[in-house]
């Protein structure tokens, strides 16, 4: 989410920049060889912008994905848990029945102990790295299906720009009338409620 608003941020900032320099009111783009290519005027941008959170945190896709993911580390929490407590008991009868062993035989329970708890971390490492990869390819399929959908909002819309508004980001000030949030989390669960309804290829 950090990540998409930085990028969006940037998008942002460089419009501001970008007007801040233009005196003339008007920009132009240029060839590699100096030859002006085209000329729009800055009164004539049309420019709107989301509010990111609200965005992701409102598509259907996000809410849903991330409601399988937190079921799953539930899931995670329990395995290891339980496999914690079984170590744990392993522990406490060992204490209990030290003075009983032979020295080689309390050096091979402690060698076995050692090695369990070695795999019982690298269980729970392991579990913590497969939500965590969850969850970058959630942000990232959620992300991409977003900038698709501007993409077809911004040509449907005549739009030159959407920028990214978010709190102590690069466009501190707007004017509330060009706020789409509401509009494309509506488009983009409509969208994403159609993908559902098709049957499976």
């Amino acid at each position: 989410m950090k990540k998409l608003s930085k990028v969006l941020g940037v998008l942002g900032f460089a419009t501001l920049l970008f007007s801040a320099c233009n005196n003339s009111g008007t920009t132009s783009t240029t060839s590699t060889d100096g030859e002006t290519t085209a000329e729009v005027s800055i009164s004539d941008l049309k420019i709107a912008y989301i509010l990111t959170d609200s965005v992701i945190a409102n598509f259907d896709l996000f809410k849903e994905q991330s409601e399988l993911i937190t079921e799953k580390g539930k899931k995670f929490e329990n395995e290891l848990g339980s496999r914690s407590r079984g170590f744990q008991q392993e522990v406490s009868n060992f204490e209990q029945t030290a003075n009983s062993m032979t020295p080689n035989q309390a050096r091979a329970k402690q060698e076995d102990l050692m090695q369990k708890e070695r795999n019982l971390v690298t269980y729970r490492d392991n579990l913590m790295q497969e939500l965590q990869a969850d969850e970058s390819k959630l942000y990232s399929d959620v992300i991409d299906q977003i900038q698709e959908y501007l993409t077809e909002y911004a040509e449907e819309n005549n739009l030159e720009m959407i920028l990214s508004y978010t709190r102590g980001g690069a466009v501190w000030y707007s004017k509330k009338s060009l706020d789409i949030t509401d509009k494309v989390t509506a488009g983009l669960n409509a969208k994403f409620a159609t993908k559902k309804s098709e049957p499976a290829k």
